[in-house]
């Protein structure tokens, strides 16, 4: 079952609205606000969508890992992330993400 209190958190630390959330999943505001509030479970399909929105994994939402993590790195660990802190997660993903941004650069710069 989705976790309704991380949805809203993840949502207000994105500064969007539940109008903005509708909009994104093209739904009205009071459908978005039912799921918000656990009056409605979603399908696996808006759940998708949440995760791309707000850019967390979908186990975080769900309640399966209490350590959100962000789709931008999506990284796998041999030996499962358990081996690690989320401090030492936190550092592997921004060097991760440092380097594809760099890598998207460097490529954009050839084609110049």
């Amino acid at each position: 079952m989705l976790r309704t209190d991380r949805l809203k958190n993840k949502r207000l630390e994105k500064k969007l609205t539940q109008e903005d959330m509708a909009n994104k999943l093209d739904i009205t505001r009071q459908a978005y606000g039912n799921y918000e509030s656990g009056k409605r479970d979603v399908d696996s399909t808006t759940l998708v969508k949440l995760v791309e929105i707000l850019d967390i994994d979908s186990d975080y939402l769900l309640g399966i890992t209490d350590t959100p993590r962000s789709l931008a790195t999506n990284m796998s660990f041999y030996g499962g992330s358990k081996n690690y802190t989320p401090d030492e997660i936190a550092v592997m993903e921004a060097t991760l993400k440092a380097y594809r941004q760099q890598l998207t650069k460097m490529k954009e710069d050839k084609k110049k």
